[in-house]
């Protein structure tokens, strides 16, 4: 599954650098876990932050950076099947996971809740397959 990774980055930093990627290095966090259980992990920053920059943001807010950070977000849950929901108060993440509700997403709030999808996996029935050496 691709699994949108929700939580806070924005809020409660107002608007400091450091505790926004405070909160990014959270959400990046659950990358690896998600992916070493099968999945393809996404945080709608990793789309948004570089499209936010190459627009011509000025600062965090501004009307570009409102153009694109949350709606990109809401974008990606179009391709997500699911959510893993992070600790943290965070009116984007909670909104996330009210249109993924909306949508019929599954909702995780931990990741040992998400399932191991490598446990799904079928062996490549030819990769022990040797070719003729003619």
């Amino acid at each position: 599954m691709m699994i949108l990774i929700a939580g806070p980055y924005k809020s409660g930093t107002n608007d400091d650098p450091t505790l926004m990627q405070q909160n990014l290095s959270k959400l990046e966090a659950m990358a690896v876990p998600l992916f070493r259980k099968g999945h393809v992990p996404m945080i709608g920053e990793w789309v948004a932050l570089p499209l936010i920059q190459l627009a011509g943001s000025e600062s965090t807010g501004d009307a570009i950076w409102n153009e694109i950070q949350y709606p990109c977000a809401h974008r990606l849950l179009e391709k997500c099947d699911a959510i893993l929901r992070i600790e943290g108060a965070s009116k984007g993440a909670d909104e996330d996971v009210r249109i993924g509700r909306e949508r019929g997403l599954k909702i995780y709030f931990h990741i040992d809740e998400v399932p191991d999808a490598n446990k799904d996996e079928v062996p490549d029935a030819n990769k022990d397959e040797v070719p003729d050496a003619e």
